[in-house]
């Protein structure tokens, strides 16, 4: 088994659970995860913003911990690896590294690579990728009922909308606000509960809790080319009716008949999300959708992490 010395800055606390390690160490590798002067790779996240002023970027209880890497964080070597990572709605080429990561359409380099953050939610045991896990919201989901029609099921429960949020800042207030003017929604999340710390700590699975809604108003927290997350497919897989917004470049990842977007409606007002909302025969239409039209498969990632890992530790 060959070894590399890992490190990250500015990424999320679970990291050592997504797709990129857990790839490498089915490649044969076994990951050190070490401070970044020692590192072979080093992985720079999307909280990693090292112009700004006493980390104003990063949450205060780890603010040493950070400010401790930065400082261990040396000037390049001609053998040290950078990627960068970005599971948020930031620019593959925010933070120069050999390596990027992102949600980036049509990047024409062969540095970078596309890997939405919703396959990191997907059971990829099929392609040999075992290992990933997604506790909030209570399994990985299977590419084989995402292709599968969303069928009937959402039509037997309470025409009402789930809403998971920690904020209501815009454009969810007014999203949140026509939804509410069509059907009963009920808010779940920070927000709603103030006893909530934050979105690990809820004390509900979302699998479970959207059993109960026919639809799920899961907008996306900002809108740009390529950026989808887990919401849709989250939605979906709950056997609800996804309710979102998002640019129209997102058939590009989903079928865009299979879910409402309420984006190309905010010129008017919304009013189209009423018809859509009552009337069997649309619904029954969204019913007959599937999510993917196409299977994706992990296996492209899987050789570019490899040649990120042979270029660390050659």
């Amino acid at each position: 088994m060959k070894s590399i010395r890992i490190a990250t800055i500015g990424c999320p606390s679970d990291y050592a659970g997504g797709l990129f390690p857990i790839i490498a160490q089915s490649l044969g590798y076994q990951i050190d995860w070490t401070t970044p002067n020692k590192a072979n790779l080093v992985v720079l996240g999307p909280f990693f913003k090292p112009n700004e002023k006493k980390l104003k970027w990063c949450p205060k209880p780890l603010r040493n911990s950070v400010d401790s890497a930065l400082k261990l964080l040396p000037a390049k070597a001609s053998s040290q690896i950078r990627v960068f990572h970005s599971s948020e709605n930031v620019r593959h080429d925010a933070i120069p590294a050999n390596y990027s990561i992102s949600f980036d359409l049509n990047i024409a380099s062969s540095s970078h690579f596309r890997l939405p953050y919703w396959m990191d939610m997907i059971d990829w045991s099929h392609e040999g990728i075992t290992g990933n896990h997604n506790p909030r919201y209570g399994s990985l989901m299977s590419i084989e009922r995402l292709m599968q029609p969303l069928g009937n099921q959402f039509l037997s429960k309470p025409r009402a909308a789930a809403f998971l949020s920690s904020h209501i800042r815009e454009p969810r207030k007014t999203l949140f606000d026509a939804v509410k003017k069509v059907v009963p929604v009920t808010g779940f999340g920070a927000h709603f509960n103030k006893s909530i710390k934050n979105h690990h700590l809820s004390g509900f699975i979302k699998q479970e809790l959207l059993q109960d809604f026919a639809f799920n108003l899961c907008p996306e927290n900002s809108m740009y080319p390529g950026y989808y997350t887990e919401k849709i497919p989250e939605a979906f897989f709950a056997d609800c009716l996804p309710i979102t917004w998002v640019d129209e470049n997102v058939k590009v990842d989903f079928n865009p008949h299979a879910f409402i977007n309420l984006a190309p409606m905010s010129w008017c007002d919304f009013e189209p999300l009423r018809d859509i909302l009552t009337s069997s025969n649309r619904l029954n239409e969204y019913a007959a959708q599937p999510l993917l039209l196409e299977a994706p498969s992990i296996l492209p990632f899987r050789n570019f992490v490899r040649r990120i890992l042979e270029d660390a530790t050659s």
